[in-house]
């Protein structure tokens, strides 16, 4: 388990019903894989699941920077002996951590982090009415990342889901305004049509404007789209770099726009991000 975990662009989830998937995780090469018990996988079939899950993570770590287990949510007959198996997984170095889906309470997380070793990660989901509501509160007690999830969102609400994504764009927002607060990084709405590669780079473009580290993958194509939109582009950089340049000699100029303190922090966090992960050409 590494010292620190970079936010990932691409957070890929894998069914926790189809351990066989797992070796194919390496070939899209995600950041980050998340073995879910949860919505993947029907409620008559969680024990077996999380079964063969862990023994397929026993046998062999997918190919991803970071390997976590999402567990069904506090409250379900199965969360407690996920958490359980979660944390000797961790402890066996199988797993990185784990996802806390709907996540509404900040007992909730205390309860996760007292079960599992020191050390492990933890991402939390804001996918409800009341976890978005509450985000900022929420996020205050520092999980390594969030997520926001608007299928369950827009369901919680009884509203409907458009391709335009207006109903949740109040909820995006909000969700990543409180990670920012709360230095933590935020991770963006799935695109369920998952093999429309253009749907997923629109939306993945509209969740990197609004200050979204990464993304939500639900199929391996996906993967490489979000770690193009996610990755400072060259152009970005040497842009950046022009910046600070022109901000050395006090109020510049740069491709024809005035440089001032707001540019010069937006440069910094370009910077910031290619050297964690090298400039996307």
């Amino acid at each position: 388990m590494s010292d620190r975990m970079i936010p990932p662009r691409s957070l890929l989830f894998v069914p926790g019903g189809r351990p066989e998937m797992l070796a194919k995780v390496a070939r899209s090469r995600p950041d980050a894989v998340v073995v879910d018990l949860e919505d993947a996988v029907a409620p008559d079939a969680k024990d077996g699941a999380r079964e063969a899950a862990l023994a397929a993570l026993g046998a062999a770590r997918p190919g991803a920077g970071t390997v976590l287990l999402r567990v069904n949510p506090p409250g379900t007959p199965w969360h407690d002996a996920d958490l359980d198996a979660a944390a000797k997984a961790c402890a066996a170095g199988a797993l990185d951590g784990v996802v806390l889906p709907k996540y509404e309470r900040a007992p909730q997380l205390d309860a996760l982090r007292a079960a599992l070793p020191a050390g492990a990660r933890v991402v939390v989901g804001l996918e409800s009415a009341l976890g978005v509501a509450d985000a900022r509160t929420l996020l205050a007690e520092r999980p390594e990342a969030a997520y926001f999830g608007a299928e369950d969102y827009i369901a919680d609400l009884g509203g409907r889901r458009t391709a335009a994504g207006t109903e949740v764009l109040y909820a995006r927002s909000r969700v990543v305004l409180a990670a920012h607060l709360s230095g933590v990084a935020a991770l963006d709405q799935a695109v369920v049509a998952v093999r429309d590669a253009e749907a997923f780079r629109v939306d993945a473009e509209q969740g990197r404007d609004l200050g979204y580290r990464g993304k939500i993958c639900l199929h391996p194509i996906q993967v490489e789209l979000a770690h193009a939109v996610f990755t400072p582009r060259a152009a970005e950089v040497k842009h950046a770099r022009a910046v600070l340049r022109a901000a050395e000699q006090g109020v510049g100029v740069v491709d024809g726009q005035m440089v001032d303190a707001v540019h010069v922090s937006l440069a910094r966090g370009v910077l910031a991000r290619a050297v964690e992960e090298g400039p996307c050409e």
